[in-house]
């Protein structure tokens, strides 16, 4: 504002001057950018665990022969059937790409569909349990255990969930991809350890496959999420899981070895996951 005299009046008190003004906003917009370019790292490593190459319970490779069995030779009834199921879960999926993780166009194609069954009942940690004694209840399982462990947003929830449904000889604490997933996630994310009130993670099971069955009791399922992940802004990707399910007792549980090979994370119902063996996931 300019006086009669020419001279500029002096801004009111308390009011920001242009120059403030224009600070102001281009911090907010760098800490905008910065929050969106963070989260969607955090994403990318959400779906790029740490532990891509898990070991096994012996903390030995896949490949590798644990000490004292011989490498030829005839092997117990036990270990063919382990071998063969070693083989199975180690089989290479078709390959991914951070590209492939992300939104993008939805294929006209139809998919196909595999109906879930219903939950009965809660299990360890709160997780819906009590599905079917089939490949689809295995899958149902896994989606229920892996949306409890992704919606805690937390180090602490995924420790728990995985400790409550894994198999003597399955993943651990310590080893899960799931919770190297979730520490890089808090990592990039430049997040603490335990739970933080401004974020939210949405997991939800869209679409997934089973790999490979072998008898009633031992499925690898698959299953490919969307995960919504908000700090203030909300980012989406792709997530893809595939575990060793066993029948144990009244419920499936994720079983004993290595974990499985790593699948793609796709974007659902777009030509890739389709052509990746995807199939729309429904409820029953």
């Amino acid at each position: 504002m300019t006086s009669p005299d020419g001279r500029r009046s002096p801004a009111p008190v308390g009011a920001p001057s242009r120059e403030k003004l224009l600070v102001l906003l281009g911090a907010v917009a760098l800490a905008g950018l910065l929050l969106t370019v963070g989260l969607g790292l955090a994403l990318y490593y959400l779906t790029h665990p740490a532990s891509a190459h898990p070991v096994s319970a012996a903390g030995t490779a896949p490949s590798q022969v644990p000490p004292g069995r011989a490498a030829t030779g005839p092997r117990p009834p036990g270990d063919l059937v382990l071998a063969r199921r070693d083989d199975l879960a180690a089989r290479p999926m078709r390959a991914g790409s951070a590209a492939d993780a992300q939104p993008s166009v939805l294929s006209t194609r139809d998919p196909g569909f595999i109906v879930l069954p219903a939950s009965t009942t809660a299990g360890p940690v709160g997780v819906p349990a009590g599905f079917t004694h089939t490949p689809a209840g295995a899958l149902a399982q896994l989606a229920a255990i892996d949306t409890a462990a992704l919606d805690s947003a937390s180090l602490a929830g995924v420790r728990a969930v995985i400790e409550g449904w894994a198999a003597p000889g399955g993943p651990t604490a310590a080893t899960w991809s799931g919770v190297a997933a979730m520490a890089d996630f808090l990592t990039a994310a430049g997040l603490p350890e335990g739970k933080t009130p401004d974020l939210a993670f949405s997991a939800t099971p869209m679409m997934g496959l089973v790999k490979a069955a072998d008898g009633a009791d031992w499925v690898v399922a698959c299953v490919d999420f969307e995960v919504d992940a908000t700090l203030s802004r909300t980012a989406r990707v792709a997530l893809a899981d595939c575990q060793r399910m066993a029948w144990s007792g009244n419920r499936w549980v994720i079983g004993p070895g290595a974990e499985p090979a790593t699948p793609p994370s796709i974007w659902p119902g777009t030509d890739a996951a389709i052509d990746a063996g995807y199939q729309e996931l429904r409820g029953g």
